[in-house]
């Protein structure tokens, strides 16, 4: 698989704002405020005067990255005041500290901050900025178009924001009608329908669920034990369960 990178990155609004004018210039969100403008051919004949203007306002990096398969190269430089003031430094060496790593030396002077250890890929600010989303040139006009009617960094991040908080809403949503693997229920869905009076359904699959869980809480449980907790589950949520309404025969004196 390929990837191919031959960009400018620098604060995203600032790099926006100077892009409206620019035919063939778009600028793709990423994180920690920065923003990627991709550099087609039209664009990269006008080298280096871009990254020149494009840091009177503040640093910009000039990345590039080449890869197939696993073997390639990548090279950055670091433009301010509309000076080159590091690099271009080049490699296709990748067995050193990936902190010393062209555009991860660049990132980090641009100001990007590492996750922190324990974090995944915690030394690769090339991931936590997420140069690894898009894999060419295609991919990077692809995301700046989805951006394209947020009015600024902070209205797209508190969009992306809310998307993320919606599907992980959605996704643990879908957890409570999944089954666990590989642990067992005294009752099947036949037996938890006749038990609790409702049809066939997604609450059956949050039934054995709810089941299963306690089977992880408390150890098996005994179909007694079981029925007993599906029918206060039930209540709790305002299901109806076959024992509700029935006569109570009372006992002789």
């Amino acid at each position: 698989m390929s990837y191919r990178l031959d960009a400018v990155i620098g604060d995203f609004d600032r790099l926006r704002s100077w892009a409206e004018g620019v035919t063939e210039a778009v600028v793709a969100p990423l994180a920690q405020r920065l923003g990627l403008m991709p550099l087609p051919t039209a664009l990269r004949s006008d080298l280096p005067r871009i990254p020149s203007a494009l840091s009177q306002g503040g640093p910009v990096a000039h990345v590039k990255a080449d890869f197939w398969g696993g073997d390639g190269h990548q090279a950055a430089a670091l433009w301010r005041a509309g000076v080159q003031v590091w690099g271009p430094v080049r490699t296709s060496e990748f067995d050193g500290p990936r902190e010393d790593w062209p555009i991860n030396a660049a990132l980090a002077r641009l100001g990007v901050v590492s996750a922190g250890p324990g974090a995944p890929d915690y030394r690769d600010l090339f991931v936590e900025v997420g140069l690894g989303q898009g894999r060419d040139e295609g991919d990077w006009r692809w995301a700046a178009l989805k951006a394209y009617d947020a009015a600024d960094y902070d209205e797209w991040y508190a969009r992306e924001q809310a998307k993320r908080e919606y599907e992980a809403r959605a996704a643990a949503e879908r957890a409570i009608y999944e089954r666990l693997p590989g642990i067992p229920v005294p009752l099947n869905g036949k037996e938890i329908i006749a038990l609790l009076g409702i049809p066939q359904g997604r609450t059956i699959g949050a039934a054995i669920r709810h089941l299963q869980e306690l089977h992880v809480d408390r150890g098996p449980l005994s179909r007694e034990v079981a029925e007993a907790a599906l029918c206060a589950w039930a209540a709790e949520r305002g299901l109806p369960s076959s024992t509700e309404g029935e006569d109570t025969v009372p006992t002789g004196s």
